[in-house]
């Protein structure tokens, strides 16, 4: 029987050494991103007591940190517009990045930043997009697939029509959606979305927020 020999320099294998590079850095309050430099690949995780979230945050508890409730990319200045960089390693896009998600919990009030950590891998900026699409393929983040609209920028002149996200539905008070649309879905509904996803139903999928986690702010 012909066995396929292992190829390290596989897309899939490149992506899987990307994913598992960032399971190994260290976990820290997403209240101290001060340190971080560069760009790259995060994982943030939650640990508190929203009753909807529970299943999660037992598996981040105690020092387990096993369940990114969500996972994002910071790609370094001039990679968005299809240049290839040299400076991953520099500059603040992921401090950046996590300071925005950071002043996102900070301004609702169901949901509280201490309990909220993250753990952050500077990547070459080729790898970033697979990593992130590895670690999200792996362990489905809930605010990637379930609830949308954590990850978003604020809305430009053209998307300020666009309808309040799910994420601002479930933890209202942040300021970027205050003059959105309201779409007719409740709180409750998203609750029951979550909850038919941790039963195992089948609950559609939205985007991974792809575009709107390439932002390369710098702070």
């Amino acid at each position: 029987m012909a066995v396929d020999p292992y190829n390290p320099l596989d897309k899939l294998n490149l992506g899987r050494s990307v994913r598992e590079a960032l399971l190994l850095e260290p976990v820290v309050p997403l209240s101290q991103t001060e340190g971080v430099i560069g760009a790259g690949v995060y994982a943030i995780y939650y640990s508190g007591n929203f009753p909807c979230y529970l299943p999660i945050a037992h598996k981040n508890r105690n020092g387990e940190f096993a369940q990114p409730i969500y996972v994002g990319k910071a790609v370094p200045q001039g990679a968005r517009k299809g240049g290839v960089t040299l400076d991953a390693a520099i500059g603040g896009a992921m401090r950046g990045r996590l300071g925005t998600h950071r002043n996102s919990i900070n301004q609702v009030s169901n949901i509280h930043l201490s309990d909220f950590h993250f753990r952050a891998l500077v990547v070459d900026d080729i790898w970033i997009p697979l990593g992130e699409s590895m670690m999200i393929a792996r362990f489905q983040p809930l605010w990637n697939r379930v609830i949308d609209g954590f990850g978003n920028n604020k809305p430009g002149a053209r998307r300020v029509n666009q309808y309040r996200s799910l994420w601002d539905v479930l933890h209202p008070g942040r300021k970027s959606a205050m003059g959105l649309a309201d779409s007719g879905i409740t709180a409750e509904g998203v609750e029951q979305r979550v909850a038919a996803y941790f039963a195992g139903w089948s609950v559609p999928l939205v985007s991974s927020e792809q575009a709107d986690d390439s932002d390369t702010t710098e702070d």
